[in-house]
């Protein structure tokens, strides 16, 4: 393990950091509110942990091991989420404990979107612009690790994207150097920001509004600037850009990147992930909004309005509301939560299994049944025009396996935690999916949580953010053998 070089890596993170303290504190200054010294504060705190990390390693060079890149890109997570929760603990107006910070910050970096605050609309601009960045940097390094990191490390099937899927992810990056596909991912990144911004003041909302929701749709975090969410707004505009931008931001940003530098859909037409993920989204619209229909709980435009935003929002983990989907009637909340447990694709900011895992699921499933009825049959399993193998098709079941277990797990924790049912099951749901809102106390904010609750959930949502096996690994004896 190549100590010296985690170290540097971890004070560059650290020290670029910062930065997301320094963007509040100019805002703080505009806006004139009192914030601004609990920024500059957390700024050179921040600053000096990471300078202090890089300075006596700053020479060291050398490769990063498989091993050590399991640890750098948990720690990315772990570290920043400890560091992003100074700013909200040295805020007067908020008040809040370290667990509260923690969850909050943790939540942000990993786009979940479940929040312990109340009051947003209440709260200095500052402090609402900073929990907006958090999900938007936390989105940019989702993409990064997604595309560039986990394919290396062969996690959970993410080795898929190496070389079994025809396309453009059949290479493990997107151009010949890292730092190009980083680059290259940034550049889309920022472009759908930006879009999705002006997308969004055209449709009515201040310029403020705007930038915030623009940061918490294209990283698929669901924070908002107001209590009441996109249900603020009570505007179909507003909500019709949120629709558009979530689902171009719960597609591979890779096929994105490709449509830009090629002019051409192409990519998106040939791609089963993207079909398979449109193809759920619509399937899923039309159970919603007939539902609300039949159940006389809107009209039919509403019902077209509320179903067709709440189920994309869910779905692609976001978590945005437009209305109180835990009260609609019979199934349809835990439906959603459902949805939102497969997610987006991979390579994109949206959290789940992944469409790719659980098309592969379902198609393999077939495979058995067409098996048990010809069973001198062969019977490839392909995507697209090429065939899976089966290392694969066993590191896919794995994975699935692992991400239940760990699921199973960490509801009777939260139970034990003096919690009732409903709200435990849609907590770790919404929590390992990365989505945010739940049922129960959950359903609005876990601020009525107990702190052992919260501190479960923010493993809960590492966890699914990470992968599962990225972290999982480390707790394993033969990880840390020589």
């Amino acid at each position: 393990m190549n100590i010296a070089v985690i170290c540097k890596i971890l004070g560059i993170f650290l020290m670029l950091f910062s930065i997301s303290m320094a963007l509040p504190f100019l805002v703080s200054l505009y806006y004139a509110d009192e914030s601004h010294l609990g920024f500059a504060r957390a700024f050179f705190i921040t600053l000096i942990s990471g300078a202090m990390l890089w300075l006596p390693v700053y020479k060291e060079k050398g490769d990063l091991r498989v091993r050590d890149g399991f640890i750098v890109t948990t720690l990315f997570w772990l570290v920043l989420g400890i560091y992003g929760s100074i700013p909200l603990l040295l805020e007067d107006d908020l008040d809040i404990s370290f667990a509260n910070a923690l969850f909050e910050s943790i939540s942000g970096l990993t786009t979940t979107g479940a929040t312990v605050i109340t009051g947003l609309d209440n709260l200095p601009p500052s402090i609402l612009f900073y929990r907006q960045l958090l999900q938007w940097l936390g989105g940019i390094g989702i993409i990064v690790i997604a595309l560039a990191v986990l394919p290396m490390l062969g996690v959970g099937g993410m080795q898929l994207y190496r070389a079994e899927t025809p396309g453009p992810m059949k290479d493990s990056k997107l151009t010949p150097r890292i730092t190009g596909t980083a680059k290259a991912l940034f550049f889309m990144y920022l472009s759908l920001t930006v879009v999705c911004a002006l997308g969004y003041w055209a449709a009515g909302m201040t310029l403020f509004d705007a930038i915030c929701h623009s940061f918490s749709t294209v990283a698929i975090g669901g924070f908002s600037t107001h209590d009441a969410s996109i249900g603020y707004f009570n505007n179909p505009s507003v909500m019709l850009v949120s629709v558009i931008f979530m689902v171009l931001a719960g597609v591979n940003f890779a096929l994105h990147f490709y449509a830009f530098r090629e002019r051409s859909v192409q990519h998106y037409r040939s791609d089963p992930e993207f079909r398979f993920y449109i193809i759920s989204l619509f399937i899923g619209v039309i159970i919603v909004c007939s539902h609300l229909y039949n159940s006389q709980v809107y009209d039919l435009s509403d019902s077209l309005l509320h179903g067709v935003f709440q189920l994309v929002s869910i779905a692609t983990t976001t978590g945005f509301a437009s209305q109180d989907f835990s009260v609609w009637p019979s199934f349809i909340p835990v439906l959603l939560l459902f949805f939102a447990l497969v997610g987006g694709c991979a390579g994109s900011t949206a959290g789940g299994v992944k469409s790719i895992r659980a098309m592969l699921i379902i198609r393999q499933g077939y495979r058995e049944l067409q098996q048990l009825a010809h069973p001198n049959a062969v019977i490839p399993l392909k995507i697209g025009n090429r065939i899976v193998e089966g290392r694969i098709i066993s590191a896919v079941w794995s994975f699935f396996a692992v991400y239940l277990f760990s699921f199973s797990l960490l509801l009777l924790l939260v139970l034990a935690t003096d919690v009732d049912f409903i709200t435990a099951f849609s907590s770790v749901a919404a929590t390992i999916s990365n989505l945010g809102p739940g049922l129960g106390e959950v359903a609005a904010n876990y601020s009525s949580i107990p702190d052992s609750t919260k501190y479960l959930l923010c493993f809960s949502m590492l966890l699914g953010r990470l992968e599962v096996f990225t972290l999982l690994v480390l707790f394993t004896p033969n990880f840390w053998r020589r």
